[in-house]
């Protein structure tokens, strides 16, 4: 079936690219539920199967809830028993129904249940089906449970992270997760096309280690040519000087990036310090990069002259890069963050109240952005959902009778402050 016929099957009205698409998610935290979120923002219907006690992220506490409102906004709920006979037998109608596939659970479990890419596709032969794991498929850790902890610590991002005479360092966010939510998603839009242009499904295999390594592709390129060690250096750029910078301002902190030898002496320049660019400590980046302390304490005389807005302004206007350090709170009362069109207003449902969060980090002119909801109750559209793949209401309220489903009761809608 094309794209075409499919949006023709499920409706039409919507110029987002992935309208008439189904993906059935089954997953937690952050890979799997952001991989499939990321296909909703495009348009796709994202239906969530998740077990009887919901995705784990839901007893993870105020991080968890963090995770929820940002990994599974306008999905739909679908709370099945996978041990039981009845609940699988409903998962493989859902899937038989669906075109995607994502799932991210531990190793093997899938397999195990009867939900992996062989077994589905007998019933759905033109399925895309995207496993996410923590280590490659074919390694001898593919057994293991992975974590963007993990994935950081045995990519080597660790050991390049933090102060050189500390220990490693993880970074701040879990970049592992969300990068390989992203990544996965585009795996997926590319088995899309490919069923479009050519037919039938595919299968994919991404790993948090794989991706982890891949953001680190220039350094891991240089070391497979040359060989050398990479090592943590803290702020700044092992190979090259002034990059990435940390530099003192009379208020607050910048980055600077000036390696370029013409970048270099612009720097010297418009700091008013000419003499540096020539100085024999300076005059090469290979010299600057041995003789950073030094080169850093020469700066700071002029940068610590100047305000963090004076400093930036200065360095933007005569095309040298820089930024401003900035907390959360300092980028949120930033006119580049306010007019980036990345915040976004997410509805609320019968449970939680709206809230704001992030969407794509990209525009999409023409096809517009898709309204948001709140992330569902546990089960709040398995009766739906059933339904929809010919369950008749007595078959549903005996499997929720047998606690093979479970079904959200309505509730109060949650009251919004004026």
């Amino acid at each position: 079936m094309t794209l075409a016929n499919i949006s023709a099957a499920h409706g039409s009205g919507s110029t987002l690219p992935l309208h008439g698409i189904r993906v059935v998610e089954i997953g937690n935290y952050i890979a799997g539920p952001g991989a499939a979120m990321t296909l909703g923002d495009l348009g796709a219907e994202v239906v969530k199967i998740e077990a009887m006690e919901g995705d784990m992220a839901r007893h993870a506490g105020h991080y968890g809830n963090a995770m929820l409102r940002s990994f599974n906004r306008s999905k739909k709920s679908v709370a099945i028993d996978l041990r039981t006979r009845d609940g699988l037998q409903a998962a493989v109608r859902l899937i038989a129904s669906s075109d995607v596939v994502i799932q991210n659970l531990r190793p093997g479990a899938a397999d195990r249940l009867g939900l992996g890419a062989k077994a589905l596709r007998k019933e759905n032969p033109s399925l895309i089906y995207c496993s996410i794991t923590g280590f490659p498929a074919e390694s001898p850790s593919n057994a293991r449970a992975g974590y963007d902890i993990a994935a950081q610590a045995e990519s080597g991002l660790m050991s390049l992270t933090g102060d050189p005479n500390g220990s490693p360092q993880k970074v701040g966010a879990p970049i592992v997760d969300t990068a390989t939510a992203q990544l996965a998603a585009q795996a997926v839009l590319a088995a899309l096309l490919r069923k479009e242009r050519f037919g039938g499904g595919e299968t994919i295999d991404i790993s948090l280690l794989e991706v982890a390594l891949h953001l680190q592709l220039p350094t891991w390129s240089d070391y497979l040519v040359r060989g050398v060690q990479p090592f943590r250096t803290g702020e700044g750029q092992p190979l090259n000087a002034p990059a990435a910078d940390l530099m003192q301002t009379a208020d607050g902190q910048i980055v600077v990036s000036a390696y370029i030898e013409s970048h270099w002496q612009r720097l010297c320049r418009v700091l008013g310090m000419p003499e540096l660019a020539d100085d024999p400590r300076f005059c090469r980046n290979e010299l600057r990069v041995a003789n950073r302390s030094a080169m850093k304490q020469a700066l700071s005389t002029a940068f610590q002259r100047l305000t963090t807005d004076e400093a930036i302004n200065l360095l933007a206007d005569n095309n040298i890069v820089a930024g401003a350090v900035r907390s959360y709170s300092e980028v949120l009362a930033c006119p580049d963050f306010s007019k980036s069109r990345m915040l976004i207003d997410v509805d609320s449902n019968e449970q939680e109240a709206g809230y704001q969060s992030f969407g794509l980090p990209y525009d999409m002119l023409e096809a517009g952005r898709s309204r948001t909801v709140a992330p569902p109750e546990v089960g709040a559209d398995t009766r739906s959902m059933l339904a929809m793949v010919g369950y008749g209401e007595a078959e549903i309220e005996s499997l929720a009778r047998n606690h093979i489903v479970k079904i959200a009761m309505p509730e109060t809608p949650v009251m919004q402050e004026t």
